[in-house]
């Protein structure tokens, strides 16, 4: 294959043009989906005008992200002239998970998990749209059943093995409290792996059998909120489907709820309200049954869905309906060892951001009154958050992305002092957690300041952040 035609590529160029891209747009777009140093930013404008072939993957990676962004598909032989393929390397996220919804279909695709270990390569494509609603579609519509195993309730007696599984599943999350997911990813995928090698073994009691599969889920969802922090979303999507399989097997309401939630701020996050929107409603559906405090986590994630689909009256709904759920709760209740996290002040800086969301959207759309007093709404919530949580608190993410929100909502303001005040605070916390999700909105900041930088506060502080982010920059994805 030559690398070089010497003719502009009219297919990229035109794919570029509808999305209003350069080509240095391209280059950065591919950087921030599959890692920092995947391309030059100079290396898209030798593809477009001169026809030149990059490497392998980078044709399929290129089209990918092209198809992503304009909502259609771009294939690899149509961009590139038939000049390069599909890589084998990269797969979408829902290669090999339509599997019946049993326990033999779920035990299938843990062994896919088990077989590949650390040596499988693959990178696997989020999916959107009707692709990923497929992959879910038995569950949401209730052809999937019941699952095998008997509910929690029921299981008594101890066993060494399970008891030290479930020891650590709190520990694992702790992990990501403090460091962020994209640390301790490939750690927590190898216990999900280990967990999921004891299954594919059997030989188990029934009550071990179900509390392996319940861990299962467990440290699926976790790792699964580790990808999603770590922007490798379709890997993301993996660890949620699967984790949602076992939930299913296991009959966990609640939890399947949780996972749907997730996946529904992952879609939410990624720009795909309608996608986001059925997932929240699914979620919303399950948790019905569920504690309090299920509930109202499940509708902050559909209140964030709706912010970013612009409906502001769902949202504020959704939102209130939350906040009464958790202020009803109560200890007479048993609560799922997962929803630790969950409290009032919470639940308001989920809310926060989502109106910060809204805010900036609207002032995109000129409709400045409305966009200001949603900004301030959301700015005046996130105030109150754990942004300036001091260094050795063990809730560092959660400072940082709440932190990159409240400077993001500071600078649409035009509140600039209070931008750099608070972005200095979040940067400072690069060297501690590994969050391409929160680096992701301090990168927005970035971008926000450089069209202010007559601003004295913005001239001093928008280095600094530049900086501090190619310094901290992650050289490759975390992997499995």
């Amino acid at each position: 294959m030559a690398p070089h035609t010497g003719e502009p590529n009219a297919v990229l160029a035109g794919c570029l043009d509808e999305l209003g891209w350069s080509p240095k747009a391209l280059a950065r777009k591919l950087n921030r989906v599959f890692g920092t140093g995947t391309v030059a930013e100079s290396a898209p404008y030798h593809w477009r005008d001169a026809g030149a072939l990059p490497r392998s993957p980078l044709p399929a990676m290129t089209a990918y992200v092209l198809a992503q962004e304009l909502g259609r598909p771009v294939s690899v032989a149509d961009l590139w002239q038939g000049r390069a393929g599909d890589s084998s390397a990269l797969v979408p996220a829902d290669t090999d998970l339509a599997k019946p919804w049993t326990r033999h279909g779920m035990e299938a695709i843990v062994e896919d998990w088990v077989r590949g270990g650390l040596v499988d390569r693959r990178r696997f494509l989020a999916i959107s749209g009707a692709g990923l609603l497929a992959i879910v579609a038995q569950y949401l519509d209730g052809a999937a059943g019941r699952g095998s195993y008997p509910p929690g309730s029921a299981l008594s007696g101890t066993d060494p093995l399970i008891e030290q599984v479930e020891h650590h599943l709190p520990m694992l999350s702790a992990l990501d409290d403090e460091h962020g997911g994209a640390r301790h990813l490939p750690y927590v995928g190898a216990q999900f792996r280990a967990i999921g090698l004891l299954i594919h073994d059997g030989g188990h009691s029934p009550a071990t059998a179900t509390r392996l599969v319940r861990a299962l889920a467990e440290i699926g969802q976790l790792a699964g909120w580790m990808a999603f922090d770590a922007a490798d979303h379709g890997l993301a999507q993996r660890y949620f489907v699967t984790a949602l399989r076992a939930a299913h097997q296991v009959n966990d309401l609640p939890l399947s709820a949780h996972i749907l939630g997730d996946l529904s701020f992952q879609a939410a996050s990624r720009g795909h309200p309608a996608d986001a929107i059925a997932l929240g409603e699914a979620a919303r559906r399950a948790s019905e049954a569920a504690p309090p405090v299920v509930r109202a986590s499940v509708l902050s994630r559909l209140a964030y869905a709706y912010a970013v689909a612009g409906r502001d009256d769902d949202f504020a709904h959704a939102r209130g309906t939350a906040a009464e759920l958790i202020a009803s709760r109560n200890g007479g209740r048993e609560e799922p060892r997962w929803m630790y996290f969950l409290t009032p002040n919470h639940l308001d800086c989920q809310a926060g951001y989502g109106l910060v969301q809204m805010g900036r959207a609207e002032l995109r759309s000129e409709n400045g009154r409305k966009g200001r007093r949603l900004l301030a709404q959301g700015t005046e919530m996130l105030r109150s958050g754990a942004y300036e949580v001091p260094r050795g608190d063990p809730s560092q993410r959660r400072a940082m992305f709440e932190g990159a929100w409240l400077a993001l909502g500071h600078s649409a303001h035009g509140e600039l002092e209070a931008a750099c005040e608070v972005g200095r605070v979040v940067a400072d916390r690069l060297d501690v957690v590994r969050s391409p999700r929160s680096a992701a909105l301090l990168h927005q900041l970035a971008a926000d300041l450089r069209r202010r930088q007559r601003n004295a506060h913005v001239r001093t502080f928008l280095p600094e952040l530049e900086h501090a982010l190619a310094e901290h920059a992650p050289a490759v994805p975390p992997g499995r």
